[in-house]
């Protein structure tokens, strides 16, 4: 029974994927075809607004979750009123056809900038997969209906958990690194069972899985957390390799191009004064902080929660030893996998370090985006790099003027064109190339944190208070 229940989930991502074609390419997880942030399906527009090739105008709940597409649907979560929502909308009109809220099994706010709906949805072209970490997994069908719910034990992460799952071979992915206790696991997307769960030595790790896949090769499950990049099988979870690599904090996506992934991930300066910052809010200098001398960070909020012996209690040394952990130089770093290896099993084989760019410019939040041959990066302050993904080389550093704000979304691409989601609500377009000449900004008036959607020449944007649909109309 479950050999057939696998094999009729397979049959519907083969055919979700057939008939999306015709209206552009599959937008169905975060950042889009295996989270590269780009497609090739259309025209779209530069410029763009509430009067300006305005296709259509929804009002949405807030959240931070980005939107995800089917042939007829978006879907899209939401944290508001204490409650978890996921949304149905009209992909060709934007109208609600249907929301539902789930209450929170539990509270486990640490940082409050990672609200609890944050982690975008995924779909296999027909129904919808959420992941709440309050609560768990659920999907509905795409009339709403819940087809099954399965809970997960509460996460342990200093920031609260934020990777979104993904479908792939008939699995959904869910990758869970945290302080203690990490995993990656593959449920059944017919009924919500575990089909595999491995345990991991990673710890805390933000960011959303990939596939690597080499023609006569296995498909791998590309992972980047808290100081490593490596990879499990997706058939059964078997840990394929492992590089302790990376940064100490990895919060932005990996990506993929041919057989190169690319990562980054930030860390703190050696000069950083830790000692400094624990002893301003000792106020009674006894060597420990209380819950109310460490009110307001989210930081040690989380050590004093999770590190040591997890009383709430966060003293000294404990606090020391987590943050001097965090040193390292902030990088982007490409892996390459060779393919010339003349024998032996290649899937089990690590890339090797391609070149790595050490710099404090390197973001935070953003993932890269590589299309045609060109690596962009945003950071705050609208700041930009392009780069040779070839050789890591800067091209050219340079600022958005007109959108010098904060950054959270990831930069997508489509048309030639560069798409750069600011959080004060402006999308700034870029004209792809190795200069990064702005061509136009679109302010939108509105705070927006969510990664734009494109497909078949639509420009699906979640803002606060709304979800616009852009399109060429003149």
């Amino acid at each position: 029974m479950k050999i057939l229940r696998r094999c009729l989930a397979l049959v519907t991502c083969a055919l979700a994927v057939a008939m999306s074609s015709a209206l552009g390419e599959v937008w169905s997880r975060f950042r889009g075809p295996n989270g590269s942030g780009s497609v090739e399906d259309g025209s779209y527009p530069a410029e763009f607004g509430p009067e300006k090739n305005l296709i259509w105008k929804s009002a949405v709940r807030p959240g931070k979750s980005s939107p995800v597409l089917t042939e007829k649907h978006i879907f899209l979560t939401a944290f508001d009123e204490g409650k978890l929502y996921t949304l149905c909308f009209s992909r060709q009109t934007g109208e609600l056809l249907w929301e539902r809220a789930e209450e929170r099994a539990r509270e486990a706010d640490i940082n409050r900038l990672n609200e609890p709906a944050a982690n975008s949805p995924a779909t296999d072209g027909e129904n919808v997969y959420v992941m709440f970490r309050d609560t768990g997994l659920i999907s509905y069908d795409a009339a709403g209906k819940m087809r099954w719910r399965t809970p997960l034990d509460p996460f342990a992460t200093l920031m609260g958990h934020a990777s979104s799952p993904i479908i792939a071979g008939g699995s959904l992915v869910v990758e869970a690194d945290q302080r203690y206790g990490s995993y990656i696991a593959a449920f059944d997307p017919a009924n919500g069972e575990f089909q595999w769960r491995m345990e991991r030595q990673e710890s805390d790790g933000w960011a959303t899985p990939l596939i690597y896949e080499r023609e006569g090769e296995a498909p791998q499950i590309v992972t980047a957390s808290r100081g490593w990049v490596g990879a499990h099988n997706l058939s059964d979870g078997k840990r394929l390799w492992g590089l302790k690599k990376l940064p100490p904090a990895i919060v932005a996506s990996p990506i993929v191009d041919g057989n190169t992934v690319y990562i980054f991930g930030y860390g703190n300066e050696p000069t950083s004064d830790f000692a400094g910052g624990f002893d301003r809010r000792d106020k009674d200098a006894d060597g420990i902080l209380t819950p109310e001398e460490y009110a307001g960070s989210a930081f040690m909020l989380g050590l004093a929660k999770l590190d040591g012996n997890r009383d709430g209690i966060l003293t000294k040394e404990e606090f020391l030893t987590s943050a001097r952990s965090t040193i390292a130089p902030s990088s982007l770093m490409a892996f390459r996998f060779d393919g010339d290896r003349a024998s032996g099993d290649r899937t089990a084989a690590p890339p090797r370090e391609l070149w790595r760019h050490e710099r404090s410019f390197v973001g935070v939040i953003p993932s890269a985006l590589i299309y045609r041959g060109v690596m962009y990066l945003i950071k705050n302050g609208g700041i930009f790099e392009t780069l040779n993904p070839e050789t890591g080389e800067v091209l050219k550093r340079g600022r958005v003027r007109q959108a010098i704000e904060g950054y959270s979304a990831s930069p997508v691409a489509a048309d030639g064109k560069i798409y750069l989601t600011s959080e004060g609500g402006k999308v700034s377009v870029l004209k792809a190339g190795p200069d990064g000449e702005v061509i136009a900004v679109n302010d939108l008036g509105e705070e927006m944190f969510a990664t734009p959607a494109l497909s078949g020449g639509r420009i699906f944007v979640r803002t606060q208070k709304a979800l616009y649909c852009f399109g060429i109309t003149e």
